[in-house]
């Protein structure tokens, strides 16, 4: 009895822990300064210390016609636009010469006030966003 009440337990977890609802543009839409940037799979890992993120304030912002543009140190860093599916956000990152690059956003949280999103891979980063303004 007891292995059947913790199989029931752990289903009922998984299913709560699964049903994240999907990141929405309207959610997403506004500014975002950047507070936290991590380098997790760095070797070793790393994090972008506080007082260059409070030199360059960094933000990203996201518009309601699904595009973005990212600012470091009061200069365009990236812009593109991008479409979502669940908690990834697919980008697709207009780079200087007029090619494109493909990526995708992992939001691990988000709320009114923050966003948490990640990138894969050896370059990969995490970043810790608080809302700025809203549209």
């Amino acid at each position: 009895m007891k292995t059947y009440s913790f199989l029931l337990f752990a289903v009922v977890l998984f299913l709560i822990t699964s049903c994240k609802p999907s990141v929405t543009t309207a959610a997403l839409t506004g500014k975002w300064k950047y507070v936290k940037i991590e380098h997790p799979n760095a070797s070793p890992p790393d994090t972008v210390k506080k007082a260059e993120l409070d030199e360059a304030v960094p933000y990203i912002q996201f518009t309601p016609e699904m595009k973005y543009l990212i600012v470091w140190g009061g200069k365009f860093l990236s812009h593109g636009t991008f479409t979502l599916n669940g908690s990834n956000m697919n980008v697709k990152e207009v780079l200087p010469d007029g090619k494109t690059r493909d990526f995708v956003f992992y939001v691990s949280e988000l709320t009114d006030d923050k966003i948490i999103f990640e990138s894969t891979g050896v370059d990969g980063s995490k970043v810790t966003a608080l809302r700025a303004s809203k549209f």
